[in-house]
């Protein structure tokens, strides 16, 4: 569903080079291609790419990403962010990247909506990011003969005001905000947003500005999916 959704926010953009990091077996890439994009694709492991035709390097979202200065138009970040200790060093990197007036699509899961903020009150943690056990690391080493990779965890909850921030930190200027789809069974959830708005309403204007209330109570980050989707330009 993130790629559909990524997909239709870019549908109305005007094609150019572009960057899928991380890119995983390249099924996004791939969806990228056929929409018209002049697609490059970076990964830690780019032995896993299965992408006929599209070049694909080794770059770590942790370290320096293999491409000159201005080299593309637009960068696009779907579930990387949540994997690596330092954002900042990643976004930094994109904005190096991306030429003046490029676009960068990102995503990360949603731990601000209505039920991950319950469930993070009731439990101490969220869907997405669950204690690792020792079960899920004995799992991980299974999957990967024996060597653990960290990056395959979700290491860094970051949500919609940290990203904001460390996007507006590093030159980029936020465009839109956007859901994945629409909450299941969000009806459960009305009567504690309807508190949680209401509480918004009564607070002052002043504070409302300063804490980003209208954001953080909006459509895309209160009552939205699984994941959050932020389309930023550098600026």
């Amino acid at each position: 569903m993130i790629h559909d959704r990524a997909v239709e926010i870019l549908a109305g953009c005007p094609r150019g080079r572009l960057l899928d990091v991380p890119a995983g077996e390249g099924a996004f890439a791939a969806r990228l291609v056929r929409a018209g994009f002049e697609v490059r694709c970076c990964d830690l492991f780019p032995e896993i790419f299965r992408v006929p035709g599209v070049e694909i390097r080794r770059g770590d979202l942790s370290g320096v990403l293999p491409y000159p200065d201005g080299s593309f138009e637009y960068v696009t970040c779907l579930e990387g962010l949540e994997h690596i200790e330092n954002p900042h060093q990643a976004v930094r990197e994109f904005r190096r990247v991306l030429r003046s007036g490029g676009h960068l699509l990102v995503s990360v899961p949603n731990i601000l909506n209505v039920e991950e903020r319950l469930k993070w009150l009731l439990f101490g943690y969220s869907s997405a990011f669950k204690p690792i056990s020792d079960d899920h690391r004995r799992l991980l080493r299974e999957q990967w003969h024996g060597e653990i990779q960290e990056v395959l965890l979700h290491i860094n909850p970051i949500a919609y005001s940290e990203l904001r921030y460390v996007l507006e930190k590093h030159g980029f200027q936020l465009v839109g905000t956007f859901r994945d789809g629409a909450k299941r069974r969000m009806w459960l959830y009305w009567p504690l947003v309807a508190v949680i708005r209401l509480i918004g309403r009564l607070t002052p204007p002043a504070k409302r500005r300063e804490r980003w209330t209208e954001e953080l109570q909006s459509e895309a980050v209160l009552t939205g999916g699984n994941t959050l989707v932020l389309l930023a330009v550098k600026a």
